[in-house]
């Protein structure tokens, strides 16, 4: 460590802020010492720094058993960060985030004694289950409850679901119809209040909530019901396998996507590019949303930080062929 800090002309404390993702060093400082590192050679050995630091190199993460394609992106971006901060991931995976599961893993990341925990925790039985955790245990929630006063990062759901809705407005459609996620979903409550607030900020109806859960089958019920209804030209579903369902009922009735009716998601899936037509969806950044988690993570662990921050990142829409003037 000393001789990549020579050569990068830094101290010893920046290289070892720079090998444990400290979000407090310069971009400049931190390509500096990478390069180093890389001419070098240097590889960290981490049980040295576990003795030299007390610090394990390992972080926990609590995550539901579930193929979500939101959560389990969430978790991929997190590893991969992790990972470039040269630190490794211990999940455990439960298969309901109630009080007694979480409770259970969070004692299995606490045994293994990793330096801190990530909980992917975006229903309400989830947060309440969180409130047990022992204060000292740095923990930081991704997509949890904004009104709870504890670490936290989330994609900005309202504003993506504003965004979405006001695109479809301004596509010329008088009012939006959604279907909603399911109610005890944090990302699905942001989502409902986007919409309204899109349609209340434009003077427009705010149609009757169509609830779902995230399915396609859900999608397509759902389809089925708005296709018969001649005044629904817009629908703005909370995520790409509800818009999914949405176009196969629109087809099976004789709607034309964009033509009679606008579709759009919010995710951006690998497939919605190939969807037909191809779905115009709200982008989350997964990426920004895994390294901001982890600089929380860090500070609490490498300052004893228990500050109450939340952090929100913003999404994109994605404009493509799904939405058109009404007819």
């Amino acid at each position: 460590m000393t001789d990549v800090a020579r050569l990068a002309g830094v101290s010893h404390q920046t290289v070892s802020r720079v090998l444990n993702g400290h979000p407090n060093v310069r971009e400049q400082t931190r390509l500096r010492v990478r390069a180093a590192i890389a001419q070098l050679g240097y590889r960290p050995n981490k049980a040295a720094r576990a003795l030299v630091t007390g610090r394990s190199q390992l972080i926990g993460i609590i995550a539901q058993n579930s193929s979500l394609y939101g959560p389990a992106s969430l978790l991929g971006a997190f590893e991969l960060a992790a990972a470039e901060a040269g630190f490794s991931v211990s999940l455990r995976r439960v298969k309901v985030l109630d009080r007694s599961s979480i409770a259970a893993a969070v004692e299995h990341h606490r045994d293994s004694r990793v330096a801190g925990i990530v909980a992917i925790a975006p229903t309400a039985s989830a947060n309440e289950a969180l409130a047990d955790v022992p204060a000292g245990v740095p923990l930081v929630t991704v997509d949890g409850d904004p009104a709870r006063a504890t670490p936290l990062v989330t994609v900005d759901q309202e504003a993506g679901a504003f965004l979405a809705t006001r695109h479809l407005l301004d596509a010329g459609h008088s009012t939006v119809w959604h279907v909603s996620g399911p109610p005890d979903w944090f990302d699905s409550a942001g989502r409902v209040r986007g919409w309204t607030r899109a349609l209340e900020s434009a003077g427009a109806e705010v149609p009757p909530l169509v609830a779902a859960d995230w399915s396609a089958a859900a999608g397509y019920r759902a389809g089925q019901m708005l296709a018969r209804m001649p005044e629904v030209t817009a629908v703005f579903a909370a995520n790409d396998h509800l818009a999914l369902g949405l176009l196969r009922a629109m087809h099976e009735r004789g709607r034309v996507v964009p033509r009679d009716v606008s579709v759009v998601g919010f995710d951006d899936v690998p497939e919605a590019a190939y969807f037909i037509p191809p779905l115009t969806t709200v982008r989350p950044d997964f990426d920004a949303v895994a390294r901001e988690t982890l600089n929380l993570l860090l500070a609490q662990v490498d300052e004893g930080e228990v500050s109450e921050s939340h952090r929100t990142v913003a999404p994109a829409l994605v404009s493509r062929d799904s939405v058109a003037a009404p007819g």
